[in-house]
């Protein structure tokens, strides 16, 4: 059985959510990353911001990425999967919230995500024909 941990890139990072996204932005250049998991105090998920949200909902705005705080970008209760979860049930949560990176969730912590990349390196041609219907498609 192929499981979340087997697929994603651990490592992941997190930002404090009042981070600014200038500081979100150099970090993502720095590791290479589209997006961060944005954590409130107690290091508990809170949202995840990606390098499209900050140009179109920052910069495209006019909003200073030195001064607008990472959470202010964030939207929704950001949705998440246990590193134990097997590969159908990321492809059911990531499809039917048509959502494109996946946070890795293990005892209560971050530790990796799952990309589009990543499901290419490792779902047949079907299932991932499936994926890109389900998150690209009309809703």
């Amino acid at each position: 059985m192929t499981t979340a941990r087997d697929i994603m890139k651990p490592g992941a990072q997190w930002i404090a959510k009042d981070e600014t996204v200038g500081k979100a932005a150099r970090v993502m250049a720095e590791l290479g990353v589209g997006s961060l998991v944005i954590a409130d105090e107690n290091e508990r998920m809170c949202g995840i911001i990606t390098d499209r949200d900050i140009v179109v909902k920052c910069i495209a705005q006019g909003r200073p990425p030195a001064t607008t705080r990472a959470e202010e970008l964030c939207e929704a209760t950001p949705r998440w999967i246990d590193a134990d979860a097997d590969i159908d049930e990321v492809l059911d949560e990531m499809e039917s919230h048509r959502i494109k990176r996946m946070p890795v969730i293990e005892d209560k912590r971050l530790v990796g995500m799952i990309s589009e990349a990543d499901l290419a390196r490792h779902l047949n041609d079907n299932q991932l024909g499936e994926f890109v219907t389900a998150v690209y498609g009309r809703p």
